[in-house]
């Protein structure tokens, strides 16, 4: 289908324009690029539909993750409006909204799920409050924490300047300060507002358009619909000042809730954030404030939106490269040390070459090292194996570069001897901050034993599981026989009533909800009961094999040769991924010398001595005969499509099922093409160490 393109007046329009009412609730869902998001959110929806006439569209802005076939494939019900490029939320929110004919829209965000009750206590609510023009629930985060855009204020200039300037953030429970989120408000209390966030929104069909007449209590004037002018943030805002100034009143109540899911590209912290946020801002103030306040208040928010972007990228760039600083400074100073002690050990000085090129280059080449090795991502950060790696290449350069620069052959015990004292102490670094406890993620399931046995299989095909599974919980608990084993595969840990204590005492990290298993009202309340403690809320998709967790989907299938084409897309580069392999075949030819010499008391059979063996195939990966990491000549062969090469250390050595089928090692092999990394690799290297 075309995209609509043309011009929404935003005059009040007559009810000559729209169809009479013929559902209970339409619910508008605009989407871009959240398959996986979207299907969970309209899964709630049908829940939440029961009892009323519902409508639902999905409005996609050309999504290229098959968001519309998955919609008419699943949801055959629903009403598809799909675009031929991404127009906006404003635009597709009216587009659907042109079409609706429920008495009461819902405009909802992709990335949420409601409770059961949800769309009942909004119309029992706007039924007993017929001044009310708009309605917003309570809003809770992934982890169970109330969100502030739940409820807010319009950005007057005392308010803009609370909010800009931080004073909101330091005093939320000040009526003056705290007036933008309206933090000083009771949560579980109803209370009139200024606006309601966008993700979810209840508008009353008379707020929208002017039908003259409205029933008993009601207003009659209309408000339009969204500002085409906003394409991201700020509609929401001006739609609620406009319904005010309407004649309506405007909402929140705590009596249901939604979980939103906030997707990677809008955290409040980002530039592109700060940019879309405060330039909606400014376009509200000129829009309606025009006349009402000196152009000076434009003016300091145009001042306040360069200075909050600006403090926005230098703490992001310290955020992000902040351990790689640290690690700079303390190499150089490694190297710098030791050559300052080598000097007051042979009596002769340095030359200024070494501190102004040899202990700088050192640091930097470390630095480098570390990051090609994913050292420095989110989720590499504290990852300490990083470190031999980034040092080892280090050395390897400087320590060549010394035999090419006569000037520098003088450093070569310094640079010798910086190798494994840098190592250590970037290690102990990174040990210390290590917040995570020592060990994988543990996650327990809520739902079904079939629903925990499905994700349990799926864990134990996937080479790289984000957690491994502790057991499952049911609605009802059984309890164990004297005789039952305790180290089973997978455990049934107890009932709902025990989740918590369950969660507390097995060191649990993460709970995966079962969402064929489990009304949401239920999931719900068991991440009220949680919240407190430091688990990670995740969802199993029905019939999928994704698991959802915070602005963040962890697929545990792996590509199947349909998807080849689209998989090899993810390869690392040549470059990166040949220096990431001669680094590690280095680092392992420099190790096998010692395992070869600690192997000899042992048998041919012994893991020293296999070890060993497999550290000399390393000269193949210099020779250019091998990778580190691809599939073992006498192992299973991968399909030819992968172009995989022959590997000293073998995928299949990292599935964790002893005796792996055709059908799971084709698998582990799509799986690794299309999720190649170096950190990906190393837990590859390491499992193939472990399991020989």
């Amino acid at each position: 289908m075309m995209p609509e393109t043309t011009t929404t007046p935003l005059t009040p329009l007559a009810a000559d324009d729209v169809a009479v009412d013929q559902f209970d609730v339409s619910v508008v869902i605009v989407n871009y690029n959240v398959c996986e998001f979207l299907e969970q959110a309209l899964r709630s929806v049908e829940r939440a539909s029961e009892g009323l006439s519902v409508e639902v569209f999905v409005v996609d802005n050309n999504s290229v993750d098959d968001s519309v076939e998955m919609v008419e494939e699943c949801f055959p019900e629903v009403r598809v409006i799909a675009n031929g490029d991404n127009v906006g939320f404003s635009v597709a929110n009216n587009q659907a909204i042109r079409q609706a004919r429920g008495a009461y829209l819902l405009i909802l965000n992709p990335d949420t799920i409601i409770r059961e009750d949800t769309l009942t206590t909004a119309v029992d609510f706007f039924e007993a409050h017929p001044e009310a023009g708009a309605l917003g629930c309570k809003i809770l985060n992934p982890d169970g924490t109330f969100a502030r855009e739940s409820r807010r204020a319009f950005p007057t200039p005392s308010v803009a300047f609370y909010r800009i300037s931080g004073l909101s953030r330091l005093f939320p429970k000040s009526p003056r300060f705290g007036r933008y989120n309206m933090s000083y408000l009771p949560l579980d209390e109803v209370a009139e507002v200024d606006a309601l966030s966008g993700s979810c929104m209840f508008v009353r069909r008379a707020a929208v358009y002017d039908d003259g007449k409205g029933r008993e209590g009601e207003k009659g004037g209309g408000a339009g619909l969204f500002d085409e002018d906003f394409f991201m943030y700020g509609e929401d805002l001006d739609w609620c000042y406009r319904i005010q100034q309407a004649g309506w009143k405007i909402y929140y109540t705590p009596e249901t809730e939604i979980i939103h899911y906030k997707g990677e590209s809008t955290k409040k912290g980002e530039l592109r954030y700060v940019r879309l946020f405060y330039g909606a801002m400014i376009r509200f103030a000129e829009k309606h404030f025009h006349g009402r306040y000196s152009g000076l208040f434009v003016t300091f928010l145009r001042v306040g939106v360069v200075a909050r972007a600006a403090l926005s990228v230098m703490a992001n760039t310290f955020r992000q490269y902040w351990l790689a600083l640290v690690e700079l400074v303390l190499v150089m100073g490694v190297v710098a040390g030791l050559g300052g002690l080598r000097s007051l050990q042979t009596g002769v000085a340095f030359s200024s070459l070494f501190y102004a090129l040899v202990a700088p280059a050192y640091a930097l080449s470390t630095v480098l090292g570390i990051a090609l090795a994913g050292g420095y991502s989110r989720r590499g950060q504290l990852r300490r194996r990083t470190v031999w790696l980034g040092t080892g290449v280090a050395f390897l350069l400087i320590a060549t570069l010394s035999f090419f620069v006569k000037d520098l052959g003088f450093s070569r015990i310094v640079v010798l001897a910086a190798f494994p004292v840098s190592a250590l102490l970037l290690m102990a670094v990174r040990t210390v901050l290590r917040r995570p406890p020592p060990g994988p993620r543990r996650a327990v399931v809520i739902g079904t034993q079939a629903e925990a046995e499905r994700l349990h299989q799926m864990l134990a095909d996937n080479v790289h599981p984000p957690f491994e599974l502790a057991g499952y919980v049911t609605a009802k608990g059984k309890r164990r026989s004297k005789g039952s084993k305790q180290d089973e595969a997978l455990r049934h840990l107890g009932s709902l009533r025990q989740v918590r204590d369950i969660v507390r005492l097995s060191t649990i990290s993460d709970v995966v909800f079962a969402a064929n298993s489990l009304s949401n009202h239920t999931v719900f309340r068991l991440i009220n009961q949680l919240r407190d403690l430091p688990v990670q809320f995740r969802i199993l998709a029905e019939g999928r094999s994704h698991v959802i967790g915070k602005a963040s989907i962890d697929d545990l299938a792996t590509p199947t040769l349909l998807e080849a084409d689209e998989t090899l897309v993810k390869h690392r580069s040549a470059a990166a991924h040949r220096l990431f392999d001669l680094s590690v075949a280095s680092l392992g030819l420099l190790c096998w010398p010692v395992i070869a010499l600690l192997s000899l008391p042992f048998g041919s059979k012994s893991k020293l001595r296999r070890l060993a063996k497999r550290l000399y195939l390393l000269t193949s990966v210099w020779a250019g005969r091998r990778a580190v990491v691809g599939y073992a000549p006498d192992g299973p062969l991968p399909p030819e499509e992968t172009e995989l090469p022959l590997g000293v250390f073998s995928i299949t050595e990292a599935i964790t099922t002893p005796h792996p089928t055709p059908a799971q090692t084709n698998q582990a092999f799509w799986f690794y093409v299309g999720n190649q990394s170096a950190s990906l690799d190393w837990s590859i290297i390491l499992r193939a160490i472990r399991s020989l």
